[in-house]
């Protein structure tokens, strides 16, 4: 089990450097130049255009840059926002619970709805209900987020009213972030009605986040059901006069569960990638809308941090999920 991880986390450094490279490359191909956007339309003379140039050190030659980038990277400096004069990491920190509240919620969304209704679709296949799930999955999954988010915002919010259209909680509370959660700080504020608000302005993010992570856990639980109920061991339990929920809760479902874990790992990439335009949509202060806003600014540090920052913790999540397929199933550990 131990070499197995060792393996796995030296294959992150080749990894980290391609990411590098794609990171230091994509901000470098955009149109446009950061420094120039600094000055607005007031302008700049050559002289300040110069100096800024040689201040952040875009005056080098690219290959210069790129390894003095790498340089700071593992020295633990991903660099300072032009546009805020803010520490890119710390920018990130300050972000990322909004971020991360928000994805939480998505995927327990997705979990809670997916994996019961991929289980029922395979002990009923073929049935109407089967048709039906699989055929909402499909749905789901093909749903373009941005066009989600809307139809979901103009029913809710303006037709119904019943949701909030943007933001984490309403203009009326003020409190101390202690957590950075506002579901959590909003409780401890102990201000009347401000748990509410925040649980109010998290419903249409979750959603439209959640859509498709759990289309895609439905039909990956029921896919795997039904190749796990077909192997002998569930068969000779059955046989044996195993009552169906523990032929199906604790022989079928335990094995079924590997690949649906590898699928949960995968969505935390769809879930950032989802992010950016659920939070730009919905106006959340994450870092999906801080990307966003970053890359109309040319500001390449914020974007080079954020893209870097971002594939860490989807490579670190990808790790783990390798990790716990020895502890949930004993047969494929890794010795």
């Amino acid at each position: 089990m131990l070499r197995f991880f060792f393996s796995k986390l030296f294959l992150i450094v080749p990894t980290f450097i391609g990411i590098t490279v794609v990171a230091f490359g994509f901000v470098r191909v955009l149109p446009g130049d950061p420094i120039l956007l600094l000055a607005g339309e007031r302008g700049m003379d050559p002289d300040r255009y110069a100096a800024l140039q040689q201040q952040f050190g875009y005056d080098q030659p690219m290959f210069i840059q790129y390894f003095n980038y790498v340089l700071g990277l593992l020295q633990g400096d991903f660099g300072t926002s032009i546009s805020t004069k803010r520490d890119v990491l710390g920018e990130f920190l300050t972000l990322f619970p909004a971020t991360l509240e928000l994805a939480i919620f998505a995927i327990i969304f997705a979990l809670v709805i997916g994996i019961p209704a991929g289980i029922f679709a395979a002990l009923k296949r073929g049935s109407v209900f089967d048709q039906v799930t699989m055929g909402a999955a499909l749905t789901g999954y093909s749903m373009p987020i941005f066009w989600w988010g809307l139809l979901l915002i103009i029913l809710f919010s303006g037709v119904l009213g019943w949701t909030p259209v943007s933001g984490r909680i309403s203009l009326l509370y003020f409190f101390p972030q202690v957590t950075g959660f506002m579901t959590i700080d909003s409780l401890l504020s102990g201000q009347k009605g401000a748990f509410q608000s925040a649980v109010s302005h998290l419903i249409l993010p979750t959603i439209v986040l959640g859509t498709i992570p759990l289309a895609v856990i439905a039909r990956q639980t029921r896919s795997a059901m039904l190749e796990v109920l077909g192997e002998d061991y569930v068969r000779t339990a059955r046989a044996k006069g195993l009552a169906p929920r523990r032929v199906v809760g604790l022989h079928a479902l335990r094995n079924a569960m590997i690949p649906v874990i590898t699928t949960i790992g995968l969505q935390v990439g769809v879930l950032m990638a989802g992010a950016i335009l659920t939070e730009t949509i919905f106006s959340w202060p994450g870092i999906g809308k801080w990307m966003v806003d970053s890359i109309s600014r040319r500001d390449y540090p914020v974007v080079q941090g954020g893209l870097v920052l971002i594939a860490g913790l989807v490579m670190l999540v990808n790790l783990t999920v390798d990790v716990l397929y020895g502890l949930i199933n004993p047969r494929i550990r890794h010795r």
